[in-house]
């Protein structure tokens, strides 16, 4: 069955990354050394090579074992500029964006997440009371993202 679906909720940040766009893609797009840099995020490619449409990837986010698996396919494959995966779990569904773009100190970083909020109207309220940790998580992860940039690879 179908989990049921609610309203799309929706979070983007972006950062300026002293460093070029290509360097930028590549790091946000190593699935496997997220871990660095993603607060509570472990990325594993299972299917194809995670660098073009059609690969897959599982994701763990959490602490310890108290967590949830998101699994996602991307879907746009554009280096250096743009990839979008499809949140395909029972929890998470909708679509991911990393987007880079040239900025005269490197390149800036756009990380958007548009997913539909599970459990219907419950899970509208409840990305209200999330969102403020998420969006701090987010915000955390992509200052450690610039860090993680300037000794990549």
């Amino acid at each position: 069955m179908t989990p049921a679906r609610g309203p799309l909720v929706r979070v983007e940040l972006s950062t300026v990354v002293p460093a070029p766009p290509e360097v930028v893609f590549a790091a946000a797009t190593d699935w496997t050394r997220q871990r660095e840099w993603m607060l509570g995020t472990q990325s594993h490619v299972v299917a194809g090579s995670g660098r073009d449409v059609g690969s897959r990837v599982i994701a763990f986010t959490g602490l310890g074992d108290l967590g949830f698996l998101d699994t996602m396919e991307i879907a746009v494959w554009d280096p250096p500029h743009r990839c979008e995966v499809r949140h395909l779990g029972h929890l998470l569904h909708g679509v991911g964006v990393f987007a880079v773009r040239p900025h005269d100190r490197g390149a800036v970083l756009t990380w958007e997440e548009r997913l539909r909020a599970p459990l219907g109207v419950l899970g509208e309220l409840g990305w209200r009371l999330v969102r403020p940790a998420v969006s701090w998580g987010l915000r955390r992860s992509l200052t450690r993202f610039a860090s993680f940039c300037q000794e990549y690879p």
